[in-house]
């Protein structure tokens, strides 16, 4: 009897990878070819331009990112052949995991580098915020999959705890400091609460809370701005923000009241817009960059932050528009995908890596054309990075798994 009660739990253990495995071999699920095509695309983009950038010192970046390709489309590959469920089931795992590697950073592991503690050293060297951004995801979209939100009542512990979740990777982040990573977190969780159908209660309180935290930046910034200028002023600057912060929000809202001139913190600003207005139409020229190779743009910046000033200045508006076209292909393939998801979880995993996608791109192509602030946030697929790009592909490939994986049974929720 007791044999019995041992071997029953190891039969079932066993039968289940079984089943796993003859869903893994099956040839017959189909694949959307849309999204891998343009994730190549834009890759290859980004390593022909990384190349341009560093023809002329002979660097060797271009190479790393080919490696980091390949290993990201093994992942991708990986994560599509494996049902999406399985990911739900362990999302806690993910984002405890998550948060002990933020946390890691603040050890002798974490590297400093240009005043912020953003990489980590584990043999090799990463950012764990891009690893928090869609283990909170995944976690988000699990908890919104396993609970109701019909009435107010059963929807605001849930709410609550989602906003809890938000709110930890959000200052985790922010305390490194990497205000661009930061301002994804609020995007993905309030728009998957958006597309769980919450009653417009909770949306008036996001909002309120939003108009909040706009009025305390102002204000904080208006106290930085008194001290700059020696004024008088009630106000001081409270919130936990660098003065490269203060001072790169400054340059976006008013850029003649703090460096006149665009020599000092607005520099990279007024160069990346120089950049992209020279192309003109059709640009000057694959590796005819001049901004970047002559060191207007540090070549650094110019691999991830600001690569697409140099495509815009070698492609011109054509070149531009067309890899915005790509990226709008991207995000329309996820919620796509979406659409033809066959439960609730694939529906929000499509919608928050579509969320994620166009969030980059848009603080991204927004801070090189000065209509957001400069917050080293990278292009996805297009910018130097391989922990960016692995996670990408990642997010990707669990889209690919929502499409292959949306007219079979729900066989691996456990």
């Amino acid at each position: 009897m007791e044999l019995k009660k041992l071997l029953v739990p190891l039969w079932r253990h066993l039968r289940f990878w079984k089943e796993q495995w003859m869903f893994w071999d099956r040839k017959i699920l189909p694949w959307d070819r849309l999204t891998p095509y343009v994730m190549l695309t834009l890759s290859f983009v980004g390593i022909a331009f990384m190349y341009s950038i560093q023809q002329s010192d002979g660097g060797h970046k271009w190479k790393a990112q080919i490696l980091w390709l390949c290993l990201g489309f093994a992942v991708y590959y990986v994560t599509a052949k494996i049902p999406y469920h399985w990911f739900s089931v362990r999302a806690h795992f993910f984002y405890a995991g998550s948060v002990v590697l933020l946390l890691l950073l603040w050890t002798p592991l974490g590297r400093r580098i240009g005043g912020s503690r953003r990489w980590l050293h584990l043999g090799i060297t990463f950012q764990p915020s891009d690893v928090c951004k869609l283990a909170t995801l995944l976690f988000i979209a699990s908890t919104l999959m396993r609970n109701r939100l019909k009435t107010f009542r059963e929807a605001l512990s849930t709410v609550c705890f989602i906003l809890f979740v938000g709110a930890c990777s959000f200052f985790l982040i922010f305390l490194q400091p990497d205000l661009g990573s930061a301002m994804v977190i609020p995007l993905i969780v309030f728009g998957l609460l958006f597309v769980s159908r919450l009653t417009l209660k909770f949306f008036f309180g996001l909002l309120l809370l939003f108009m909040i935290a706009l009025t305390l930046i102002v204000c904080d910034t208006r106290g930085y701005y008194c001290r700059l200028q020696q004024q008088p002023s009630r106000l001081k600057p409270f919130l936990p923000l660098k003065d490269y912060q203060r001072n790169r929000i400054l340059a976006f809202a008013v850029p003649t009241a703090i460096d006149p001139g665009g020599v000092k913190v607005g520099w990279h600003r007024k160069q990346s817009l120089i950049a992209v207005g020279s192309g003109g139409l059709f640009g000057k020229g694959w590796r005819h960059n001049t901004q970047a190779r002559l060191g207007f743009l540090p070549k650094a910046a110019s691999l991830d932050d600001f690569i697409f000033s140099v495509l815009a200045e070698e492609t011109g508006l054509c070149g531009s528009c067309f890899i915005l076209v790509l990226y709008a292909l991207l995000v329309f393939a996820d919620l796509r995908v979406a659409l033809m998801a066959r439960d609730r979880l694939g529906c929000y995993l499509c919608v928050g890596v579509g969320l994620l996608m166009m969030s980059h791109v848009w603080i991204n192509v927004g801070m090189t054309l000065g209509l957001m602030p400069i917050t080293g946030l990278p292009a996805p697929f297009l910018s130097y990075g391989g922990s960016f790009l692995l996670t990408c592909c990642f997010a990707q490939g669990l889209v690919q798994s929502v499409y292959r994986f949306r007219r079979t049974d729900g066989w691996a929720k456990g």
